[in-house]
């Protein structure tokens, strides 16, 4: 439904009632810890804390295909951050993200332990690490870098923009869908123009800026985001298609979005990952199998 009386904003902004909708419990306009609490650490070199939002898969599916190039180094606990249970604000993960939002890792490879925040940082962080799936010639890792940053820049409209007046607001307001879902489409343009072009969104390599793209707008024509792909035409989309298609085929992408999913299909969420073996052993079907009749 559309607005049907006009808001006027005080001169002073108080936070005076929550927000509404589906995250209105952790959505307050201050930082810091609310709750004392220590981050697990298991025993690989790389410790993540996560949930398998768009921006969480960015970073299990690049570890993934760490793993996949055969890089021991990249083996990595997966810790579920329940962020509607408000984990994030932990003292523990505040540490390691003064931000309080999924993903956070913290690298114990060295004598000290580093953290890494914000999900495009560590996908270049571990890029670099790893010497891989970023190009190292300045033109295709410009290349790269831009399509990589030009994702970190727009999928907040997508996600705090379209998904939450379209899907997660308390009450619907024209206004703000129509203004968030011209911007959608034309970022989807944007990206199927490019793809019109290439094979992979940087060129003709796979790099990590196909690993951060994919969840959000591979999401969004896959059907995965916010039951929406009717609502956005998506079949007008055919490069993007194309693509998201192709990295679905890709074994580490399929893992990479299992890991630290709480919904959808028991048998595609890896809660927590641990082990390479936990994808055939921990997945939620195993964990809490159906009562039988």
């Amino acid at each position: 439904m559309a607005e049907t009386e006009s808001y006027v904003p005080p001169q002073v902004w108080t936070w005076s009632k929550p927000s509404g909708g589906r995250f209105a419990s952790i959505n307050r306009p201050i930082a810091g810890a609310t709750h004392e609490k220590d981050l697990p650490v298991g025993r690989h070199p790389l410790q993540l804390y996560s949930l398998a939002t768009p921006n969480g898969q960015k970073v299990t599916i690049l570890l993934e295909e760490l793993l996949a190039l055969g890089f021991a180094g990249a083996e990595y606990d997966a810790w579920l951050i329940n962020i509607g249970e408000g984990d994030q604000f932990g003292s523990g993960f505040v540490a390691a993200n003064p931000n309080s939002k999924i993903p956070a890792m913290v690298d114990r490879s060295g004598p000290t332990p580093i953290r890494v925040f914000e999900s495009g940082a560590i996908l270049l962080y571990l890029s670099e690490k790893f010497g891989v799936l970023a190009p190292s010639e300045p033109g295709a890792r410009a290349e790269c870098l831009s399509w990589l940053f030009w994702q970190m820049g727009s999928a907040p409209y997508v996600g705090g923009g379209f998904g939450h007046f379209y899907a997660y607001a308390p009450a619907k307001f024209e206004y703000a869908i129509d203004r968030f879902t011209m911007e959608t489409k034309r970022q989807l343009d944007v990206l199927d123009r490019r793809l019109g072009e290439s094979r992979y969104v940087a060129g003709d390599a796979y790099t990590i800026a196909d690993i951060a793209i994919f969840p959000w707008y591979g999401g969004l024509v896959e059907g995965f985001l916010y039951n929406a792909a009717e609502f956005l035409s998506v079949q007008d989309y055919g490069n993007v298609k194309r693509w998201a298609d192709e990295l679905l085929q890709r074994p580490a992408v399929v893992r990479g979005r299992m890991v630290n999913r709480t919904y959808g299909d028991p048998a595609g969420q890896l809660r927590e990952r641990h082990d390479a073996d936990d994808f055939a052993t921990k997945t939620q079907d195993k964990l809490e199998p159906e009562a039988k009749p």
